[in-house]
């Protein structure tokens, strides 16, 4: 039975949590939150939309202690605090997430499995846990999303269809994020890039869907799911993502190749 569990029910966690049940991607969903009322409430939801749409997917609502046997678990926690920002907008929770995620580490120590990073920020919130829980497969999703933007957006300048477009975004996520324009193809051809349109575009967006509906969170929850979909064997090829190993130490690669800007 494959299990996997959703720590947080905010609006990243609702939305991560219905594309795996949508997608029937594993067998159980163990929901926790920080009240159990807020965890059987989302269950009982999923288990609505496992029920309307056939899933295999059955959700539950759990503790920290019920993760444990699950092999991958996604992260989505958020401390409580007002974002401000307006650029660079997951920067805000940095001084308030940290501590969620050192108490997360201690509720999970001897965790084996894989966890996937979503709280922000992703690339230094999946370092901090990988460094001080010694989890041995910690995916940070900051670069699968830049990477799905940039794709996105470069398809819709040059008017080519999206799965014509192979490019990377790597490193940080969000405005230092680097864009590998020089190994960027359409139809496997090399491209000019038309670099400051696209960075624009890449820095404004969260901003543009974060004053439209509070925040993102279906490109975050989409991520999720191509990145569990790799993680449980279920898919061939390759994410980019924040990757920190305990053989490798703090890096970033790909899920199975590297990308070289």
């Amino acid at each position: 039975m494959t299990a996997v569990a959703i720590v947080g029910a905010g609006a990243v966690g609702q939305s991560a949590a219905t594309a795996l049940v949508s997608a029937g991607l594993c067998d159980r969903l163990v929901v926790t939150s920080r009240t159990t009322g807020q965890a059987e409430a989302l269950a009982d939801d999923l288990d609505d939309l496992r029920s309307a749409c056939d899933s295999r997917v059955h959700p539950v609502p759990g503790t920290t202690n019920s993760l444990m046997g699950c092999q991958a678990v996604v992260i989505a926690v958020q401390g409580r605090f007002a974002n401000a920002h307006r650029a660079d907008i997951r920067m805000a929770g940095a001084v308030a997430n940290a501590p969620v995620i050192r108490t997360l580490v201690a509720e999970l120590h001897g965790y084996t499995g894989t966890v996937v990073m979503v709280t922000n920020p992703v690339d230094l919130m999946t370092r901090l846990f990988a460094e001080i829980s010694g989890c041995p497969r910690v995916f940070g999703i900051g670069s699968n999303l830049d990477t799905a933007r940039y794709r996105m957006t470069l398809a819709r300048v040059l008017d080519v269809p999206q799965e014509a477009v192979d490019g990377h975004v790597v490193g940080e996520h969000g405005d230092a994020a680097v864009v590998c324009t020089s190994s960027t193809t359409v139809n496997g051809e090399p491209v000019q890039v038309p670099l400051t349109h696209i960075r624009n575009e890449l820095a404004n967006r969260p901003g543009r869907i974060s004053s439209g509906i509070g925040r993102t969170r279906c490109g975050p929850a989409g991520a999720v799911l191509s990145t569990l979909r790799l993680v449980l064997g279920q898919a061939d090829g390759a994410r980019n993502c924040q990757l920190h190993t305990r053989a490798d130490g703090w890096e970033f690669r790909c899920a199975s190749r590297q990308a070289n800007p």
